[in-house]
């Protein structure tokens, strides 16, 4: 039994960060995830299955350090690609996930697009309708 995980930072979702985790387990009917952002819940977060095994889930953090496993069909199993662990109490050990405080956004200078994103009668920028998943 392969699995892999990769997580990835992207924009961030209201004060918090988009982070992804992913995992391969072709053999596998549930997978969760159960952390300190949950609570340790087994089944608070589940993944979403998508194709050849692979399974995603994103999730809006708060910058921060965070603990979790997966839990595939009921097991809880280690994340073969964390890069830090810390050991727990039941003697495995719990994935580390550092999410880092968003940069800053820069306005770019003022050009003829830019009307565009803002309101014709307020000048005021228009709320954004498209929000890429950072899970793509």
């Amino acid at each position: 039994m392969s699995a892999k995980n990769k997580s990835k930072q992207s924009d961030t979702c209201g004060g918090s960060q988009c982070v992804c985790l992913k995992l391969t387990r072709p053999d596998a009917q549930e997978v969760s995830i159960a952390g300190s952002f949950n609570d340790w819940h087994p089944r608070a977060t589940p993944m979403i299955r998508l194709n050849e095994g692979k399974w995603a889930k994103e999730l809006a953090l708060p910058p921060g350090s965070y603990e979790y496993r997966f839990v595939v069909d009921g097991e809880w199993v280690d994340d073969p690609a964390a890069t830090e662990l810390i050991p727990n109490v039941f003697g495995t050990a719990n994935a580390v996930l550092m999410v880092a405080a968003p940069k800053p956004v820069i306005a770019p200078a003022s050009s003829a697009s830019d009307s565009l994103s803002t309101h014709p009668k307020t000048g005021k920028p228009k709320p954004s309708t498209h929000r890429e998943a950072c899970c793509a």
